[in-house]
């Protein structure tokens, strides 16, 4: 993979094709990249860097108007509607060595995310995935200490499933294997997880419960007072095991 620099002046970035400044090539940044040949991408929702190995992790949460003529092998399913996790490699020996500046990098599909009994889907994880470890639309992800990443994700209650917080090894024999963690009740989306530095508390955060009802009185929770006609209301949750080890432990 190779980087492209976006810098006024050069190439198509010119106030004749419609970039007037370097701050209208910010402004205009797909559009940018679009013009210099950049790889189109599956609505990259996040990017995280994994403190262990120094490896950069792009979470494409789905793009429903993916086209057969468009894809490229970095997103290769039309009418994606699962999502994917894009592993980028940087140069160096990983960690604290990783080269984040260079120009170049290898990578590869992490996960594709769907049902993996379906074949219909596409789906790509650890053989040893349980029926309760996959997931769809990954959304957001953050790490733990020892570089295990945790995948928030936003929109399977479109397929059935409650959204929530899948914990999935990066390296060795368990490499690409989810497991559930957490799940919000049905309607609310898990988002913005992070970990105390000791990784033994992950924050989430629970948004907008009971969001597909129409109105209040049609709502099935009152999470999270549970008290009379109170609305649903998101909130912070804090994980922490009974045993005070690290929560991926």
């Amino acid at each position: 993979m190779n980087w492209l620099p976006l810098v006024h002046g050069v190439g198509p970035l010119t106030a004749e094709k419609g970039f007037a400044s370097q701050a209208d090539v910010l402004l205009k940044t797909r559009l940018a990249a679009e013009a210099v040949g950049a790889t189109p991408m599956a609505r990259p929702e996040d990017m995280e860097t994994n403190p262990a190995t120094g490896r950069v992790y792009a979470v494409t949460t789905k793009n429903k108007k993916m086209t057969a003529d468009k894809l490229n092998p970095a997103n290769t399913r039309p009418e994606n509607l699962y999502g994917h996790i894009v592993e980028l490699i940087p140069p160096g020996d990983g960690g604290k060595d990783a080269d984040h500046t260079a120009d170049t990098c290898t990578w590869d599909l992490f996960v594709l995310a769907g049902n993996p009994r379906d074949a219909k889907h596409g789906a790509k994880f650890h053989p040893a995935t349980g029926e309760n470890g996959w997931f769809v639309n990954p959304d957001n992800l953050t790490f733990d200490p020892k570089g295990r990443m945790f995948v928030a994700t936003d929109g399977a209650n479109d397929f059935g499933l409650p959204d929530g917080i899948y914990g999935i090894d990066t390296k060795g024999p368990a490499r690409g294997l989810p497991k559930l963690l957490f799940t919000c009740l049905h309607g609310a989306e898990a988002a913005g997880p992070c970990f105390t530095p000791d990784g033994k508390t992950l924050f989430v955060s629970v948004q907008q419960p009971a969001e597909d009802a129409e109105t209040l009185d049609k709502v099935e929770t009152r999470w999270r007072d549970f008290k009379g006609n109170n609305i649903p209301r998101p909130a912070v949750v804090a994980i922490q095991r009974t045993d005070a080890k690290e929560v991926g432990a």
